[in-house]
């Protein structure tokens, strides 16, 4: 008899996790997927071109709020886990949930689900959402181009719309995007690192991007996402970390899992985090991995119109996911407007519409800040209107990786920050990490 498999995810590890462990293994039957964290995901199904030939019909995606029933009615054996960015106690009351249904609780590790490469592979992790590791990666990528070696990124899974067409996409221009279909999320990790001239790849069957990749590249580079571990078995790994949040490098899944397989360890946003918080933050390290090098950093802010923030009622628009799953109470956008003396930040929430509202109340914990959600056209619809409809308002701050200015219309004058990753002189260089991995 196959041992019935339920796998709990995110629409990313997920599935890696299935195609890597579970896609052609007649020891099981996955019997569906649950989905959570992200909105538009569940009442799906896992088609039948990516599922291979033991799911000729696919396998359906459930709301993660059907756990326990669906434990019974499909007579689950074992429950995995294939998602990112939880605490230690979240994952635990799940497990509580799917034992106390009478089922096995199962992570799955790096053997089981790291794709090798035929090219020297650099991976870029992160102990936390919101860490400034899409900002680590991009320096990578430009040292490499400035030592003559062609390097292509491959980006961890959002996979928001039909699965079957995104098995494997690259995006080279901005026409991509719109022929992908890319929500804010997506273009948010992708655009930036286009703007500078390199090809990023994503989808949901990591072998085949891989090996497509492989196809035009000197070295692969991971840009992970949501504090997961890379999928592709990494030459040089390299983990930022967030001096905001010391303590969530050793409290959260996967994030303590890349501290401690971590070659260099970036820690970032040093210029804006407080002297007790990053001596915490060394002391984890140091006890967690201490032979691993420190490179320490800041996260560069550039403004485009910093002249209208001194003295201003200021609206600031930061990161979605940041905010809402990765908990972090602020972003480069209020950063910016505090280094730029703002007069007063301007609380958006009482004149919130729609879909934007019920993020608010699904994560009351946000603050005076508006997350930019965008998974859907009525996401962003609503995020138009609450911007528009928020009054006393002199600016709007954009503290997203992208110009929100190109896909919403907004009334009022706008600030766009940008950031890169600044190392501090004094501490170990990523070019010369970079340099020593190149050599070898």
């Amino acid at each position: 008899m196959k041992e019935r498999i339920l796998i709990m995810g995110a629409a990313g590890r997920d599935f890696h996790i299935f195609n890597t462990k579970f896609r052609d293994n007649e020891k099981y039957e996955v019997v569906a997927f649950t989905a959570t964290q992200i909105p538009y995901i569940d009442e799906r199904l896992y088609p039948t071109q990516l599922s291979g030939n033991l799911y000729p019909n696919g396998i359906k995606i459930f709301p993660e709020e059907k756990l326990t029933e669906l434990i019974k009615t499909l007579n689950v054996e074992t429950v995995v886990f294939g998602y990112s960015d939880v605490s230690y106690k979240y994952i635990m009351n799940k497990s509580a949930e799917v034992e106390a249904a009478g089922a096995n609780f199962m992570l799955v590790g790096p053997n089981d689900t790291m794709v090798k490469s035929t090219k020297p592979v650099i991976s870029v992790t992160a102990v936390r959402t919101g860490c400034g590791k899409s900002q680590t990666a991009r320096a990578v990528l430009k040292h490499l181009k400035e030592k003559g070696v062609s390097a292509v990124a491959i980006r961890h899974p959002m996979p928001y719309g039909d699965l079957a067409e995104q098995a494997v996409q690259r995006f080279a221009t901005y026409e991509d995007f719109e022929k992908h279909k890319c929500t804010i999320e997506e273009r948010e990790e992708y655009e930036p690192v286009v703007r500078d001239g390199f090809v990023i790849y994503a989808g949901v069957d990591y072998e085949k991007i891989l090996r497509q990749a492989e196809q035009e590249a000197d070295v692969i580079l991971w840009d992970g996402g949501n504090n997961d571990f890379s999928f592709y078995k990494p030459d040089l790994n390299i983990v930022v970390v967030d001096p905001h949040r010391p303590g969530d490098e050793l409290n959260y899944y996967p994030g303590e899992v890349n501290l401690r397989m971590a070659d260099v360890i970036v820690i970032n946003k040093m210029d804006s985090a407080s002297t007790e918080n990053i001596l915490a933050l060394k002391e984890n390290i140091l006890a967690s991995n201490p032979n691993a090098k420190l490179i320490e950093a800041n996260s560069d802010l550039i403004i485009d119109k910093p002249e209208l923030i001194p003295g201003k009622n200021i609206l600031v628009i930061e990161d979605g996911p940041t905010l809402t799953h990765g908990e972090m109470k602020i972003g480069a956008g209020t950063v910016a407007a505090q280094n730029h003396n703002v007069g007063k930040l301007i609380d958006p929430r009482a004149h919130a519409t729609g879909e934007i509202k019920a993020t608010f109340e699904k994560y009351p914990n946000i603050g005076v800040l508006l997350p930019a959600m965008g998974y859907s056209s009525q996401q962003i619809k609503d995020m138009e209107e609450t911007i528009n409809n928020t009054p006393d308002v002199d600016a709007v701050v954009i503290g997203t990786p992208i110009d929100l200015t190109k896909l919403i219309t907004i009334n009022k004058p706008t600030v766009v920050v940008r950031y890169e990753l600044k190392e501090r002189e004094g501490s170990i260089m990523l070019k010369d990490v970079l340099d020593g991995f190149l050599a070898n």
